[in-house]
């Protein structure tokens, strides 16, 4: 994976709708946050959307594309990203309607997730 700077800022303005979002740096690449969720990776120049099983059939219809790298053993693994559709790119409106299902499926996985106990 690979960040580059100038590119969370264009994301930062083009999503701006959303409201404040953080990009942390993670393993070359970057994470964006919303209310604490993150909700996509940024690589490469390209903007990667959280899926689940209810937002990625309409990505997919879209045009995007899974993230995908190669594992250890060479085979190509997959995570629950897909990119942001090309239309998108141009349109902040749509690009912010793909994010919110992203946030979607990010809440939603959340909400899966068992509490972990508190320490001390």
């Amino acid at each position: 994976m690979a960040y580059d700077p100038d590119f969370g800022t264009w994301v930062e303005e083009h999503f701006a709708a959303l409201g404040p979002l953080t990009i942390k740096r993670m393993f070359g690449g970057a994470a964006v946050y919303a209310d604490g969720l993150v909700f996509a990776l940024l690589d490469d120049g390209v903007v990667w959307l959280k899926v689940d099983d209810l937002n990625e059939p309409e990505l997919r219809a879209a045009g995007a594309l899974p993230f995908t790298y190669p594992g250890k053993d060479g085979r190509m693994m997959t995570m629950a990203y897909w990119s942001l559709p090309d239309t998108a790119l141009d349109d902040p409106d749509e690009a912010v309607r793909w994010a919110r299902g992203a946030m979607e499926a990010a809440v939603r996985k959340a909400s899966r997730k068992p509490l972990r106990p508190r320490k001390g």
